[in-house]
């Protein structure tokens, strides 16, 4: 899908903001559908333009006996599924060279991982691919610094690229968030605000991630606040028991509040 066929990846300071939101990884079916069809009746209610989300598979582990995901081929037909059933675009994170051309038959929006925004040949597969690419911000890297992945993609003949800013290392065990970086990332790309990640707290002893989830609603006002153009948030309707990320995201009970409330906040911003 091209991007002027994702009307709200296109530009810069439209009349809202756009989402990107789901779980973290796919399960099974009936998780996945679960969770579109309530976001998606969100979303219309509130008219934020919409792209589903969600990780075919997880590459990125701290344990080896971490889920990993349910087989390649069979997440990405739930994600097609998705996006053939309520009809809206669909986004995933890739992580190497050949999941580039695969991923792209099923998704519209193919996501770099913030590890590996920096490899050269990733970046440029996804954007040989003509699908979007969402470039997450090195954890590692300066906003300065995205300019040269956004030129990969745009080098490669694609024009199509979002840059998502997901924290930055503050120690071994925490991300902060530096919103003087988003003014200046926006003038290479539309720039999203990753709130659910941004809330991680990384290299636990125990070997599984910890987060901050009662933060993620004061990380998304501030978020619109600076001027994001979108906002990707993972949500799940039993956090407690999502196979991966659990401890970061937002229970899908109380993302129609949180959004309500920044539609709101947006509405004052966009008059100023």
């Amino acid at each position: 899908m091209e991007l002027s066929k994702i009307p709200q990846l296109r530009f810069s300071g439209g009349d809202n903001f756009f989402l990107l939101a789901g779980p973290c990884a796919i399960e099974g079916e009936e998780m996945a559908m679960r969770i579109a069809e309530t976001i998606t009746g969100i979303s219309e209610k509130l008219q934020i333009p919409y792209i589903f989300k969600g990780s075919f598979k997880k590459a990125n582990r701290s344990r080896v006996d971490s889920f990993t995901g349910i087989g390649d081929e069979k997440a990405l037909k739930i994600l097609r599924k998705v996006s053939e059933t309520f009809h809206v675009p669909t986004v995933t994170d890739i992580h190497e060279v050949s999941d580039a051309a695969m991923a792209a038959e099923y998704v519209d929006v193919l996501q770099i991982p913030a590890f590996l925004v920096r490899q050269t040949d990733l970046v440029v597969a996804a954007a040989e691919t003509g699908r979007v690419v969402n470039l997450k911000k090195g954890q590692f890297m300066s906003p300065e610094s995205m300019k040269h992945a956004v030129t990969k993609v745009t080098d490669s003949g694609n024009e199509q690229v979002v840059i998502t800013d997901r924290g930055t290392m503050f120690g071994y065990q925490d991300l902060i968030v530096d919103f003087r970086g988003i003014p200046v990332m926006r003038q290479f790309a539309p720039v999203v605000l990753d709130v659910t990640h941004s809330l991680q707290q990384p290299n636990q002893a125990s070997g599984v991630t910890g987060g901050r989830p009662e933060l993620i609603g004061t990380m998304a006002r501030a978020g619109i606040a600076a001027g994001v153009d979108g906002l990707f948030i993972e949500t799940h309707f039993d956090p407690a028991n999502a196979k991966s990320d659990g401890a970061n995201m937002l229970p899908l009970d109380q993302l129609e509040g949180l959004l309500t409330r920044l539609c709101a906040i947006r509405k004052v911003i966009t008059q100023f």
